[in-house]
């Protein structure tokens, strides 16, 4: 009887082992650092006026403009812009292209188990892009939009792109984005230690079985 026990612990402790869900990391909140620092955790690439190029995202300070009316900083997230003087004025006769690009990684996890959700606000509109496939958009620095995702991930590097529209306007014309992440989950995908565990307590599970019969 003991051995049986033993035999199904060893089997469940492998399948509970086989099937843990974690949270999915890289998926960062913008704006965890310091006001005027980089936010390193995201790229952007900007096709719009007064420049085009790729750089690091900056910061934003709480008492600076446009906070307010932008939605006000917190501890859990910040705006992000394009340069370190957030009041800039960007794009003044034609909309400007704003990417802000996070990437994470599944390697080691089961891709098909993966799923998150999110919210985002952004100076003026924003596509949110799962490996290069729309899954949300919203408008407006005064609200949120949700987001979330339960398919399209691959296993390795995954790409999360926001892409803010900054309408044209001459004179006085900010943007930035803003960007948190609620629930994530991903299974991992079973190390060789694992299927040997499951394998052996079926094993056990199987010589008792074949023992009684016998008896």
């Amino acid at each position: 009887m003991k051995r049986t026990i033993l035999a199904v612990a060893i089997v469940l402790s492998a399948l509970s082992t086989a099937h843990a869900a974690t949270t999915i990391n890289g998926l960062n909140n913008t704006g965890i650092g310091a006001g005027g620092a980089k936010d390193t955790s995201y790229t952007l690439t900007a096709v719009g006026d007064p420049w085009v190029g790729t750089v690091v995202p900056v910061i934003t300070l709480d008492n600076a403009w446009p906070i307010n009316p932008w939605m006000a900083n917190d501890t859990t997230s910040k705006w992000i812009t394009p340069t370190a003087n957030q009041a800039q004025s960007f794009d003044a006769w034609n909309a400007g292209i704003y990417t802000y690009t996070l990437s994470f990684d599944l390697t080691g996890y089961n891709a098909s188990t993966a799923s998150f959700s999110g919210r985002v606000s952004s100076d003026n509109t924003v596509k949110v892009l799962l490996n290069n496939t729309e899954i949300a958009s919203g408008s407006g620095f005064t609200s949120w939009s949700d987001f979330s995702a339960n398919s399209g991930f691959v296993n390795g590097t995954n790409t999360l792109d926001f892409v803010v529209t900054n309408w044209a306007q001459n004179g006085g014309n900010p943007t930035g984005l803003r960007v948190e992440f609620g629930a994530s989950s991903v299974t991992a995908v079973p190390e060789p230690e694992t299927y040997a565990m499951l394998l052996g307590g079926l094993a056990l599970v199987g010589a008792i079985a074949r023992r009684r019969k016998n008896a």
